[in-house]
């Protein structure tokens, strides 16, 4: 049944983490696990997406329960993307970590960590139930600090600490929003939430609730004021690692803010409309002040992701159709782009020996191949035309033109202009410069290559024709927040299945 395609994206990874904990004294084997595991969740979440643009939204009740009584997992255009880039993604840093990772990483666990965390971030994707939600973010944060820890170090167990610190400050907003809306609807099902509360008379408890939920998917998302714990926390872990935190953590925040603040609570209504576009504001505005001043390649990209966190959240404070499916773009592209120039890092590193970009230098003449591969994302995250984050910075600016926000626009686009200058400084100091010293440069294996260059294809495929990418983030924009159509499909599963009332 076509229903059960929702099943394999989470069940795969998790039999690959339990195979990969059982045959802990083989990391061979293991990896043999973990790859074989990523390539079949990819090609199930491939083919869940393709389920989804041919016969709509995919719906699976558990328990024999009709919703909203029962768990129940829902995909749309929206969640079938993530879950189809994110599978691409983890299988790319499996063929990185072929060439990067130790033993010692992998004897702390490594493959099952980083399986069990592929299993929270496409069951958050795929959940429609808002304390499964919060069931998934757990599972998320318990295999990000093991990934986090991996080699012991004490910049790992502090950044560990931070990012444990303010997430358990999120899990409590979490809770208590997801209390105060029980109590005052009576369910927490996503889509019936989505019917229930316009017909919910507005109180204290609700405006309370959606505050909490700002607040909760704001630290998990890294948006500004609540992003220090992300340059704090992701330049500490090995850089496999850091590549998909980079790609997929605070997407999985940003993801849940645009369901909740879509399906649930209206932007337009009362101060929240306002409170987004400061924040959107804010988090472009620090993050790229803060990139500036780094040093340290791992360091500039951290706080990078913070600011094109703050483009993406102009779709939620734009709140118009155009604004909303620029978002869908640019958290597409991001992923993309993002993880790879964490890999490109790596990369640095295995020729150069360090991070610090004072120290580095030459990789122009030693490794061409790399330079370019380091251009197409580089330029692309400055939103160089005709480069994929040039689509994406245009819609997004084009929307807040419209949308009466040209303040947003203004903002947009000086940053755009400071993100030249972070990719310029890498460029110039790792790529361009003479070393320092007279120090030989390491060749750079072919492992690590691949996926860079897959990264860079997918980033040059979508510049070069973006229309195909804009047809689908339009279709999944108007998907997000339609709420007749996700509860007619949740019904319709559910009546075909049997299930009992």
């Amino acid at each position: 049944m076509a229903d059960t395609l929702l099943l394999w994206p989470v069940v795969l990874p998790l039999i690959g983490a339990a195979l990969a904990a059982a045959f802990h004294s083989r990391p061979k084997l293991q990896r043999v696990i973990a790859l074989t595991a990523m390539i079949l969740t990819f090609g199930a979440s491939v083919t869940l997406a393709n389920a989804i643009m041919v016969g709509g939204i995919l719906t699976k009740t558990f328990g024999s329960w009709m919703p909203p009584f029962g768990v129940v997992f829902v995909a749309d255009r929206f969640s079938a993307a993530m879950v189809v880039i994110s599978s691409l993604l983890a299988l790319c840093a499996l063929i990185f970590s072929v060439a990067d990772l130790r033993q010692r990483q992998v004897r702390s666990g490594f493959y099952p960590l980083f399986l069990g965390l592929m299993i929270g971030v496409n069951g958050a994707f795929l959940t429609g139930d808002i304390f499964n939600l919060y069931v998934w973010f757990e599972v998320m944060l318990i295999a990000t600090l093991g990934l986090i820890t991996l080699d012991r170090t004490r910049a790992q167990i502090d950044g560990a600490i931070k990012y444990a610190v303010l997430n358990l400050l999120s899990t409590i907003l979490f809770l208590m929003a997801t209390g105060l809306l029980y109590g005052a609807t009576g369910t927490l099902n996503m889509a019936d939430l989505a019917m229930v509360l316009p017909q919910t008379e507005s109180s204290a408890a609700l405006t309370l609730s959606a505050m909490m939920f700002l607040l909760a998917f704001g630290i998990k998302a890294g948006f500004f004021p609540m992003f220090f714990w992300l340059p704090a926390s992701y330049h500490t872990a090995s850089i496999i690692v850091s590549a998909v935190f980079a790609g997929l953590l605070t997407k999985v925040g940003v993801y849940a803010l645009f369901r909740v603040f879509t399906l649930l609570f209206e932007v337009d209504n009362g101060i929240l409309k306002p409170l987004i576009a400061v924040f959107a504001a804010g988090t472009m505005l620090f993050g790229v002040f803060g990139a500036a001043v780094q040093w340290d390649v791992r360091r500039i990209l951290s706080f990078h992701i913070i600011s094109q966190i703050g483009y993406i959240m102009l779709g939620l404070a734009i709140a118009t159709p155009l604004a909303m499916a620029g978002a869908v773009f640019y958290i597409i592209h991001h992923i993309v782009v993002k993880a790879n120039l964490f890999f490109v890092a790596g990369a640095i590193h295995r020729a150069t020996g360090t991070f610090d970009l004072r120290k580095s230098g030459g990789l122009m003449k030693s490794s061409p191949m790399l330079a370019v591969l380091f251009a197409i994302p580089a330029l692309s995250l400055a939103g160089i035309p005709p480069l994929s984050g040039f689509w994406a910075k245009l819609m997004v600016v084009d929307a807040s033109f419209q949308g009466d926000a040209a303040w947003l626009a203004g903002i947009a686009l000086f940053v755009g202009l400071l993100t030249i200058f972070s990719m310029t400084k890498i460029w110039i100091e790792a790529f361009w410069k003479e070393p320092l010293r007279k120090t030989r440069v390491r060749t750079v294996p072919a492992a690590m290559i691949a996926p860079i260059a897959v990264l860079g294809a997918i980033t040059l495929a979508i510049g070069f024709n973006p229309e195909p990418l804009i047809v689908f983030s339009n279709l999944a924009a108007d998907s997000i927040g339609n709420r007749t159509e996700l509860m007619g499909a949740i019904i319709d599963q559910s009546t075909t299945a049997g299930v009992t009332p």
